[in-house]
């Protein structure tokens, strides 16, 4: 199956890219949010050239991923430390049960 094209304004500029149609809304939901980002940092103006502006927001998004994925990460381990105290509660429980 031939993915379909789509096509996304990123700075004022039109991109043609590959997309299957099952993750069209996808991909235009990421553009927009590139595109935020990328006109928010050009407004600041402290950021010179489109090359600059577009390091600085996909710096700044995969710095939000990672910081996302170590806050998964914590409450991943918080959720095993809970459930490993609700066994121990649990066993505890039943054995007063027996006596």
């Amino acid at each position: 199956m031939k993915p379909d094209s789509l096509t996304i304004n990123i700075l004022d500029k039109e991109y043609r890219v590959a997309c299957p149609e099952a993750e069209k809304d996808s991909l235009l939901a990421s553009a927009s949010l590139l595109n935020k980002r990328l006109q928010e940092i050009k407004s600041k103006g402290a950021v010179l050239g489109t090359e600059r502006i577009a390091i600085m927001a996909a710096l700044n998004l995969s710095h939000e991923m990672l910081n996302g994925k170590a806050i998964e990460q914590q409450h991943s381990d918080l959720n095993t430390r809970i459930d490993s105290l609700s066994d121990k509660i649990d066993t505890t429980i039943r054995q007063f049960e027996l006596i």
